[in-house]
């Protein structure tokens, strides 16, 4: 039963990983390696955080039911670092838009899945007892992958020459958004007492309006890139 219940686990995080990447144009052009390389920009890129963190930022011991402001705060500055991160996957990868986007976004989930997500689950989830929070970080997983890949889409548009001036703005404010989102929720779970379901349910809302109006950036630029003859970038 309990190895029933880890592999129902198992699948629910990873199995849309594959689906994505076989499905994609991330197996039509062999980037296995592309993606291996931005997982080891992600391991960086975390090992950087760690480091800033414990330099610069320690905690405090904060009294049950209290909110060490200034250290979230600072945590979610951090977070910044992703952005740089995913950048640098996106400015050296070679070839059309989307699959620059897809080798940054699925390579980093990837990476963010099996470092933080398959110890938890391979020791929790073969447990003796049923426990709803392994489907919980399962779901997360799945999440987590929709959220890197916006991610990677909205730095690729902020890195276009030919994006209008007016949607900057917006481009940034979403990208400042996904980048601090995580430390938002835990900041709303705190205040409010959210369940972790209703964390969950708060995470899939956030990503689904972030992704919607992300996609009808990108869709927009590629059909003015198409009215103006570059289907190279599409």
């Amino acid at each position: 039963m309990t190895l029933f219940h880890f592999g129902n686990c198992f699948a629910l995080a990873y199995f849309p990983y594959l689906i994505v990447y076989k499905n994609s144009k991330l197996s039509e052009y062999s980037s296995f390696w592309p993606c291996v390389k931005a997982g080891g920009v992600y391991l960086l890129t975390q090992l950087c955080k760690m480091i800033i963190l414990a330099t610069f930022f320690p905690t405090y011991e904060v009294p049950q039911g209290k909110i060490d402001l200034h250290g979230e705060l600072m945590k979610g500055a951090v977070e910044l670092f992703d952005l740089i991160g995913l950048f640098v996957i996106i400015s050296q990868q070679i070839g059309r838009g989307d699959l620059k986007i897809l080798v940054a976004g699925v390579g980093w989930a990837m990476a963010e899945l099996i470092s933080m997500r398959l110890l938890p689950l391979w020791v929790g989830a073969r447990g003796i007892e049923f426990s709803w929070k392994y489907i919980q970080l399962s779901f997360e997983a799945n999440i987590s992958l929709a959220h890197h890949i916006i991610m990677a889409m909205l730095i690729w548009m902020w890195t276009r020459n030919n994006i209008e001036k007016s949607v900057l703005p917006l481009i940034i404010s979403l990208l400042l958004l996904c980048s601090s989102k995580q430390t938002l929720l835990e900041l709303l779970g705190t205040l409010f007492h959210f369940s972790s379901f209703g964390i969950l349910c708060i995470n899939v809302m956030v990503t689904l309006l972030v992704g919607l109006v992300a996609t009808h950036l990108y869709i927009n630029l590629c059909i003015h890139d198409n009215s103006w003859g570059n289907p190279k970038y599409l």
